[in-house]
């Protein structure tokens, strides 16, 4: 990554300003109030939480819409979802769907399911049932969002905020998952389209690559409670940042994950700066967890992670050279 022109494509400029739609959300959080946690909702049932998250598939749906194949969008559904709570420590259990269409269509509404029922398969959930809206006015073409339901002993809930001196241990991401899509699409479709050929052997077009489905990581959750996780950070709309997520900290990550070449792609196709692209995609990290230094190692040799960084005094994310 070495485009460093601040003249180039943003977020805000494709349509989407992240600091504005953190202040309307912080705006109607104030307004509705409801159960304490981050990643999840956590209502206290007793000896347990029970936890919700909620989410959708956003603007991949119309790269879906275009290359006319839905069959991956159900997979994002559940992980967009199911991560937030494995972030939390929260076990998946259940989820939910809600589809709101312009026009009944059997065949995109059995491509959906499709994806739905091998994301519910692989994160080892049930699907417990969903909603199927025809609302000519107010949809244009389809939306997917959906609800995921968890549950957690209260002393199994990650405590939710890093320590100084805990070691960061991240997972590599599949591709650009869910988030960032809008500047994606725009940057993908500048001087080219979706059914482009794709320079390489992963993927037949360009729309295949952005297609790529949201990696789940509930199979971490056991070997993230057993080393005593202190937070965790989906990597999802912001990029990079969600790890202060994690508390007011200053992130030192200096051995991230490569970024897959769809990367490379969307930032020389849309002139995209390097700190644009860390604070939009996960750039080929989509979870972090901090854990005591001491666990670290456990950690890695469990699973497919690796030491990334550490947690220091002081604020902002380091990465690559850029202060976020």
């Amino acid at each position: 990554m070495t485009k460093d022109d601040s003249e180039g494509m943003t977020y805000a400029d494709a349509g989407v300003d992240i600091e504005a739609s953190e202040a309307a959300t912080a705006a109607l959080v104030a307004q509705v109030g409801g159960g304490s946690g981050d990643y999840a909702g956590l209502l206290d049932i007793g000896d347990r939480y029970l936890g919700l998250a909620t989410d959708g598939v956003g603007t991949k749906l119309l790269v879906a819409e275009a290359l006319g194949d839905y069959s991956t969008v159900g997979i994002d559904c559940i992980a967009m979802n199911a991560n937030d709570l494995v972030a939390a420590g929260v076990r998946p259990v259940a989820f939910v769907d809600y589809l709101a269409v312009d026009e009944p269509d059997e065949t995109f509404a059995e491509q959906v399911g499709q994806g739905l029922a091998a994301g519910a398969e692989e994160a080892g959930i049930e699907l417990v049932g969903g909603e199927t809206a025809v609302m000519p006015e107010v949809i244009n073409g389809l939306d997917l969002a959906g609800t995921c339901a968890g549950l957690s002993k209260k002393d199994a809930i990650f405590p939710g905020e890093a320590e100084v001196g805990d070691v960061l241990v991240g997972f590599p991401s599949s591709g650009i998952h869910s988030n960032g899509l809008t500047l994606a699409r725009k940057a993908a479709t500048t001087d080219g389209d979706y059914d482009d050929a794709w320079d390489g052997d992963d993927y037949d077009t360009i729309g295949e690559a952005l297609l790529e489905p949201t990696r789940l990581y509930t199979y971490l959750l056991d070997d993230l409670r057993a080393a005593e996780t202190n937070a965790a950070a989906h990597v999802t709309g912001g990029g990079w940042t969600n790890l202060e997520r994690m508390g007011e900290f200053h992130y030192v990550v200096d051995d991230a994950f490569d970024p897959q070449p769809v990367f490379e792609f969307i930032q020389a196709r849309g002139g995209v700066s390097d700190e644009e692209m860390h604070k939009t995609f996960n750039m080929g990290t989509g979870f972090v967890a901090a854990v005591p230094e001491s666990n670290a190692d456990e950690l890695v040799e469990a699973t497919d992670g690796r030491v990334i960084g550490k947690v220091e005094a002081g604020e902002g994310v380091s990465i690559r050279g850029l202060e976020l």
